[in-house]
């Protein structure tokens, strides 16, 4: 039965590259949605002979509206050879998510040995491994690649050149942190170290701030946007965190941090945005709820040095947080009570802060195994593979960049690549923006953007990747523009 409804996501699939062709987020939400409904229906016991009308059906609808694929009758081939084992890594993340029978008692998660998880990855890339570098992927979304891509090569698709504005408000002041909202093309935030953090709208013409929140008696050292975007949280040196009102900037609460130390670093909890994670200077983290002010019961933790950064998986299942004495610890997080549980130590490089830490369940279609990536002043980028459920890592690349003392930051690009290959941005203290393909076993670097006078801490793409945001030691943020072909 299961197999009927992977033939029809395989049709629309293929037929999603003539779905709005300038929006491709628009195609990756489609074919999501999509997904879930079809496996709902696969749930619901229908007929097979119901179920092969329908596959039938389905395809002379698309044929009827955008006209026969370039490839007639592939779909089957595709659904009983590759798509079998190389389903989207969307629904393989909802899989993970959703499935009743990974959850023992109590909505705990099962363990699953490293063993079973890591043949799985192996049998992942074996699909992949024999095509040469810069192909589109041989799956049953070639045809959506291709337009996602627009036939371009990879460093072609992240020639960001022109600079599209540059804020200055906060000159003279560090600024660690500046994003994108969520899922969102024109909204922009960054702290300083002078305190103050400032919301951005870059459209209509000309990009404005809209509010610079103040409250802080010291540097803000992060923040982060709610799911939703309505609120936003903050970390300061001055020992508290901070609930802002991004659609007026006003402060709703003010939370001293339980320890009275330099707050440093924070996180939502992705499923429940009511609690955030803090790590603060006395080598402490903390689970928050933001709507009582109060620390969770259960919910905190001491690393072996200052807690520099945090990061959880997509499910909010794992935490991991690093330190400035060069460990990352991950925790089991308990989605029920918010208690942490302390699973596994890795000490990337003693003495070496960790200042960065993202995490991704995919990179691209074909490194599918969920990962990190680290800056820890060693002068490299570090790729890291995620081996099992309670977060144990194991090297799988590096790539030079110069980082030897400031908090430098890096990030996944955020839209699934169809395409071989798969990038990650990172700033770095030779005042560079660096690009690099995680696919790619030599001459990995991609493209390198120029323009800041200052050590680059902190990088943020927009929703579709047509603006990437760079903030820098010396209070100036860079919006750059994708260029256009």
């Amino acid at each position: 039965m299961a197999a009927v409804w992977q033939q029809v996501l395989a049709v629309d699939a293929r037929y999603n590259a003539y779905r709005t062709p300038t929006f491709p987020q628009f195609r990756t939400q489609y074919i999501r949605r999509r997904s879930q409904l079809l496996r709902e229906n696969a749930k619901a016991g229908h007929p097979p002979a119901l179920r092969r009308q329908y596959l039938r059906l389905r395809g002379q609808l698309l044929g009827q509206r955008y006209g026969p694929l370039s490839e007639p009758g592939s779909a089957r081939a595709y659904s009983n050879s590759i798509v079998r084992s190389s389903r989207t890594t969307l629904d393989r993340m909802e899989d993970f998510e959703d499935d009743p029978r990974a959850l023992g008692a109590r909505g705990h998660r099962r363990s699953v040995s490293r063993g079973s998880y890591q043949l799985q990855a192996q049998m992942n890339r074996a699909v992949y491994e024999d095509r040469p570098p810069g192909s589109v992927v041989p799956t049953s979304v070639a045809e959506a690649s291709r337009a996602m891509a627009g036939d371009t090569s990879l460093s072609e698709n992240y020639a960001f050149a022109g600079m599209y504005h540059v804020f200055d408000q906060h000159v003279d002041e560090a600024v660690p942190r500046v994003r994108f909202a969520n899922d969102d093309r024109h909204r922009l935030a960054c702290c300083s170290l002078d305190g103050s953090i400032s919301l951005c709208q870059l459209v209509p013409a000309p990009p404005t701030v809209l509010h610079v929140l103040r409250g802080h008696t010291r540097g803000v050292s992060d923040f982060a946007w709610s799911l939703s975007n309505d609120i936003l949280v903050s970390t300061s040196l001055d020992a508290t965190m901070r609930i802002w009102a991004s659609e007026d900037g006003r402060c709703i609460r003010e939370i001293p941090d339980p320890d009275g130390a330099e707050l440093l670093c924070c996180t939502f909890q992705p499923v429940n945005n009511n609690l955030t994670v803090v790590g603060n200077a006395k080598h402490n983290v903390h689970v928050m709820n933001i709507s009582t002010g109060k620390k969770v019961k259960g919910g905190s933790s001491k690393l072996t040095g200052r807690v520099l950064a945090l990061s959880f998986d997509a499910p909010g299942r794992l935490l991991w947080a690093g330190d400035d004495r060069g460990s990352i610890f991950s925790f089991l997080f308990d989605m029920a009570t918010g208690k942490l549980t302390k699973a596994k130590r890795l000490v990337v490089h003693e003495g070496s802060p960790v200042t960065s830490i993202s995490a991704r369940s995919w990179v691209s279609r074909e490194a599918r195994d969920p990962s990190l990536l680290i800056n820890a002043c060693l002068n490299k980028l570090l790729l890291y593979r995620v081996v099992d459920n309670e977060g144990t890592l194991q090297l799988k690349r590096s790539f030079p960049i110069e980082q030897s003392s400031h908090p430098v930051r890096s990030i996944f690009c955020p839209l699934m690549s169809f395409r071989q290959g798969a990038c990650v941005v990172t700033g770095s203290e030779d005042m560079c923006v660096h690009f690099f393909d995680v696919e790619r076993a030599a001459k990995a670097a991609v493209n390198k953007l120029q323009g800041h006078s200052a050590p680059v801490l902190d990088v943020s793409f927009n929703c579709d990747e047509s603006l990437l945001a760079s903030s820098d030691a010396s209070g100036m943020v860079i919006v750059w523009r994708r260029e256009q072909k």
